[in-house]
């Protein structure tokens, strides 16, 4: 389980920067998108570890709300390359 939420967490701020250095915005937003589905994976593991009691509520809490806002600021970004 930890080795799984070391890999999504990584991942996120992994695929940004990969995307960041591609030469389109469209292959930017496609690296974006895919933190974003890593974001995901990685709450969805938090809820699961949680469950098990791998974590406390409040803690899990924390953690699910500094993704929530990594998501928001993805999709924020992504949103303004398509203005672009």
């Amino acid at each position: 389980m930890t080795s799984q939420l070391r890999r999504s967490a990584v991942s996120i701020p992994s695929n940004i920067a990969e995307g960041f250095t591609r030469f389109s915005n469209k292959e930017y937003k496609q690296f974006l998108f895919i933190s974003l589905g890593s974001c995901a994976e990685l709450s969805t593991q938090i809820i699961i570890a949680l469950r098990l009691g791998y974590f406390e509520n409040k803690e899990a809490d924390k953690l699910l709300n500094e993704i929530d806002e990594i998501s928001k600021m993805t999709m924020s970004l992504i949103k303004k390359l398509n203005t672009n």
